[in-house]
């Protein structure tokens, strides 16, 4: 037979092979599991960036139409209703009406202020009425310390965006057709506030969606503040006044809306400052649901037509940030799928390797059987020729050699009998079969029959068997196999004979008592008992091999395993009485009759 070790050299070569392969296939499955999954949850953020980009445009288109529809007379605190549309810079006459503007009153927590820049480069407001517009503006139109305020205002917007600078940032030309400046459509426009940032490893599909969306958000943008109402009238006076689309513009961290307007030959600048802190902190607020985690850049520096992540109303570009996890992608069932087969792949692993090591524990211990049995035979079977030859010469030997050598032979038949016994008992307990039948009976009517046999087995030992079965323990009702009984008390006997035949006390003893629902029989000897390191394997089959069979008492290593089994099979147990001081002590449990 091959050896052992060599089985499980192959065995553990082709589970390596087999775990690897699997473990790859695992890799990569996970590896695509991944990618999908980063796929799904780079899709969901997509999408609601989309979302968050239209709901923030939504919200800032009311107020960049509002101001981009506002006349550029109302740039002054009070301005002559007669000539608004006409000779609106021109002195005012001592009889003309002036009318309060509608942003000397305007108050918003988006707009800090509206201002206008002379051809001069002087700052001026509606808000910031100078002269005697200002006394006419604190007698019921605006309180001094509001006008005070919005006077600070104005001298800190001079610092933060000086005339020059705000000059330089607006384009000098005014289309008279559509009020912008020539070659900057408002899409072109916001595209020009674009970012170096724009994630680069989405999708095509996703990125063609997000441009398509883009478009629309700033189509829908450039309709709600393109119609202006006096642009119109305008027209029909044929007055020369031309009026630029409002644009955003970043003054270092100042935002401003300016255009620039040309009115008798003059132009000026007029826009107001927002409020971006208060603004930036309104969008998130009605993106928080969408996602949390966002933030607001600012956008300065060369376009970048691919980012689909700026507004449309402003020049700011929104920074997602991470998806909640509760928004995020669902894990896919193949992370579940590779966990049961990677399960499964362990469970075969685990039903191959058991059964191929029954199959080398059963060839194992058929072998050692094979030995052992061989060996046992061998001595009797010598012995029978030997015996054989000397008694075919009757008048060489006397009447009591030959008694004798007859009580020799048939010692050893009953040895080899015996053998033969165990061993079919044994097979038909391999192959599940049952083993007499259990009857119900009196402990002392188990014990009687083979007290004659095992008295016999003692005394060819040399040794002498006592029973002490008291009243009570006689008439235990105990349910039970008599011809099991009877070969485990023979089994328990023989091993006592073979090994305690040389101590001090040859006796035998065997007593029985009541433990809990079984009847305990226990069969004790006076040799030399069982070392510890010994009594783990005490109840194997075929424990005991050729060379230890050569080396101690003849015998299989059968007689114990099979006790036990028999014994199991009726309900009851063998075991060995490890606190025994003297010799070795043996309890065979009987399981009782119900009453």
């Amino acid at each position: 037979m091959t050896q052992p070790w060599r089985i499980g050299v192959v065995f553990g070569l082709c589970l390596l092979i087999g775990a690897g392969a699997v473990a790859w296939i695992s890799v990569a499955t996970l590896r695509l599991d991944r990618a999908e999954a980063q796929a799904r949850r780079q899709a969901a953020l997509e999408e609601n960036v989309r979302l968050a980009l239209w709901r923030m445009d939504s919200n800032l288109a009311p107020l960049v139409a509002q101001e981009n529809v506002r006349p550029y007379f109302q740039y002054s605190a009070f301005y002559p209703a007669e000539r608004a549309y006409t000779r609106m810079f021109a002195e005012l006459q001592p009889n003309e009406v002036l009318v309060p503007s509608p942003l000397l009153t305007f108050e918003s927590p988006q707009v800090l202020l509206h201002f206008q820049v002379s051809p001069e480069g002087e700052f001026t407001s509606p808000q910031v009425p100078l002269g005697n517009n200002r006394d006419l503006a604190e007698t019921g139109y605006r309180k001094t310390e509001q006008i005070e305020a919005a006077t600070r205002r104005l001298a800190e917007l001079r610092n933060l965006a000086p005339a020059a600078a705000l000059c330089a940032a607006l384009p000098r030309e005014i289309n008279v057709a559509q009020g912008q400046s020539p070659n900057v459509s408002p899409n072109r426009l916001v595209r020009s506030f674009g970012s170096r940032n724009q994630p680069r490893n989405q999708p095509a599909s996703q990125r063609r969606l997000s441009e398509n969306e883009q478009e629309s958000r700033q189509q829908a943008f450039s309709n709600a503040q393109g119609w202006n109402p006096d642009l119109s009238l305008q027209t029909v006076l044929a007055v020369p006044v031309r009026e630029a689309t409002l644009q955003p513009l970043w003054m270092g961290d100042t935002l401003l809306l300016a255009r620039r307007v040309v009115a008798d030959g003059k132009s000026y600048i007029q826009g107001c400052w927002l409020d971006w802190p208060v603004i930036r902190q309104g969008l998130l607020e009605s993106i928080r649901d969408l996602l949390p985690g966002a933030a607001l850049e600012t956008v300065r520096g060369p376009p970048d037509p691919g980012d689909t992540r700026c507004l449309a109303a402003l020049p700011v570009r929104l920074v997602p940030g991470a998806l909640p996890v509760e928004m995020a992608a669902e894990p896919s069932p193949l992370r579940a799928s590779l966990y049961v087969a990677w399960a499964s792949v362990l469970l075969a692993v685990l039903i191959v390797g058991w059964v191929l090591w029954q199959a080398v524990a059963l060839s194992e211990r058929r072998g050692a059987f094979v030995s052992a049995v061989t060996h046992e035979l061998r001595t009797p079977l010598t012995t029978f020729r030997l015996y054989t030859d000397l008694l075919s010469n009757p008048g060489a030997l006397d009447e009591a050699k030959r008694g004798r050598y007859l009580e020799t032979l048939r010692r050893e038949a009953d040895r080899l009998g015996h053998l033969v016994e165990n061993v079919l008992a044994y097979a038909r307990l391999e192959r599940k079969g049952r083993h007499g039948r259990a009857e119900t009976r009196r402990l002392a009517e188990f014990v009687a029959p083979a007290r004659e046999r095992l008295a016999d087995r003692a005394s060819q030992a040399g040794m002498r068997l006592e029973v002490t079965l008291s009243d009570e323990a006689a008439a235990l009702p105990v349910r039970a196999d008599p011809g099991a009984v009877e070969q485990i008390l023979y089994n328990l006997v023989d091993n006592a004979c073979k090994y305690a035949a040389a101590a001090k006390e040859p006796v035998i003893h065997i007593a029985a008592a009541r433990d809990g629902r079984s009847a305990c029989l226990r069969i004790r000897d006076h040799g030399p008992g069982i070392p510890h390191a010994e009594s783990g394997k005490l109840f194997r089959p075929f424990s005991k091999s050729a060379k230890e069979a050569a080396q101690s008492a003849p015998g299989v290593g059968l007689g114990l395993a099979l006790s036990r089994r028999l014994a199991r099979q009726m309900g009851g147990d063998l075991t060995l009485d490890e606190a025994a001081k003297d010799g070795a002590c043996f309890e065979l449990r009987l399981p009782l009759a119900e009453s």
